[in-house]
């Protein structure tokens, strides 16, 4: 039986200004098909909560090779939700990565819709946020460093309004000393506070980190998300009041929603970046 939770989402019409942008028509190709590997682990329900990486441990990612759970939902002892997933994306290479993350911020949120259309909305930055993006004189890789995107999203329970502040791998709490490749390309994260749409004053914490490794023929995304914790201080906590546990439908709709965005990411990355990178 599967525990997948159906998709009954349809991208919106779009507007006719936004009809006129040369990257339109990746908004109305049919989204990839989601990675039926990953898909399939997912549909075996709830991962084992001791096999969860604690976010006290999260340099335990440096390391070479794999944790025995790459890809799984729990919610774990403290009540916190956890979600791991390892999307792989061939063909795709760290400058694409790196472009796309600074790219779809800094332009119409139809960029931001591209990724996902079904549920995806659109997105946002601060005038400071802008200027960092289009600043020519900054790495593309710092440009989704140390910025807030506001986003619109549905990850599997109803639209949020999400704030995501990225931060630089050292604020994520990584040991920078032993940062280095193979065994890490690359780390897009940070920490979001999510709003519901459907019930306001709702706001939902959680941590996010997308480690990206090169692996033959492409990279992988080793994503972790720690769903009730928040950085503070340079250190990662769970912030859930006593008592209160996450819902299993949370981690387990995001866990799903993430395969779908990033095997449809994955389909057209390559492609997107040829046509329109490695500007903004």
């Amino acid at each position: 039986m599967s525990h997948s939770p159906e998709t009954k989402l349809q991208p919106r019409p779009l507007r006719p200004d936004q009809e006129a942008l040369p990257y339109a028509k990746y908004y109305y190709r049919p989204p990839a098909p989601p990675n039926p590997k990953l898909i399939e682990i997912l549909n075996k329900g709830p991962m084992d909560p001791a096999k969860a990486l604690p976010y006290e441990r999260v340099n335990d990612l440096l390391e070479p090779g794999y944790h025995e759970v790459e890809t799984g939902y729990c919610i774990l002892d403290n009540g916190a939700g956890y979600v791991a997933v390892n999307n792989v994306f061939p063909g795709c290479t760290v400058d694409m990565m790196k472009w796309w993350f600074a790219w779809h911020a800094a332009g119409p949120g139809l960029r931001y819709a591209l990724w996902f259309p079904p549920g995806h909305v659109t997105i946002a930055v601060s005038d400071q946020g802008w200027a960092k993006l289009h600043d020519p004189g900054i790495p593309i890789g710092e440009k989704s460093q140390n910025i807030e995107h506001f986003v619109v999203e549905d990850v599997g329970g109803g639209f949020e309004d999400i704030i995501i502040s990225f931060l630089n791998p050292e604020k994520i709490c990584f040991d920078m000393s032993r940062f280095r490749s193979p065994n890490v390309a690359w780390v897009f994260g940070g920490y979001g506070i999510s709003e519901s749409r459907e019930h306001p004053g709702m706001k939902s914490p959680a941590i996010m980190l997308h480690f990206c490794r090169e692996i033959e023929g492409g990279l992988e995304f080793r994503t972790r998300f720690w769903m009730g914790y928040r950085i503070n201080k340079g250190r990662g906590m769970c912030v859930l009041p006593q008592g209160v546990r996450i819902p299993i439908e949370a981690p387990m709709g995001l866990a799903y929603h993430n395969v779908m965005e990033y095997s449809n990411l994955a389909s057209f990355l390559p492609e997107i970046y040829a046509e329109f990178g490695p500007g903004m």
